[in-house]
């Protein structure tokens, strides 16, 4: 029997295991938090490379977990004012070329804000909702 548990979830499963049993089994939820981080960064890599796919702007995706040379490139050309106070950054963080444009969070909000293009340092297609509010802006 499988079960399929949202993020909240499993942080609960943690904290039940500990109620139930007297003592806090901390592999178990280390894991169990472990695996919701993975998730939360899968899911935000899908949603990067799902709108760049969905709207064909050509990218090249770089894989930090089995090369070590990119991730080592990665960690070194994240500005140091985007970097968080403790431990690395984590995917994903977008350039183009070897310039950084932000990680997912800038990411986001520029897509809330239908500024993609600006953000990713590109022109935004003719008949776009983008260049139509650039348009406007500067008429």
């Amino acid at each position: 029997m499988r079960y399929f548990l949202s993020p909240k979830q499993k942080e609960d499963l943690c904290l039940v295991q500990y109620k139930k049993s007297g003592f806090l089994n901390m592999a178990s939820c280390a894991t169990i938090k472990e695996l919701t981080n993975r998730e939360k960064i899968k899911k935000k890599q899908q949603d990067v490379l799902g709108f760049l796919e969905a709207n064909k702007i050509g990218f090249e995706e770089k894989d930090i977990a089995a090369n070590e040379e990119n991730r080592k490139w990665m960690r070194e050309n994240v500005p140091e004012n985007s970097r968080p106070a403790t431990g690395y950054p984590l995917p994903p963080q977008i350039f183009n070329e070897s310039q950084y444009r932000g990680d997912y969070d800038a990411f986001f909000e520029a897509r809330e804000n239908n500024a993609v293009y600006a953000f990713l340092g590109l022109t935004a297609p003719p008949g776009s909702k983008e260049a139509e509010a650039q348009a406007k802006q500067q008429a």
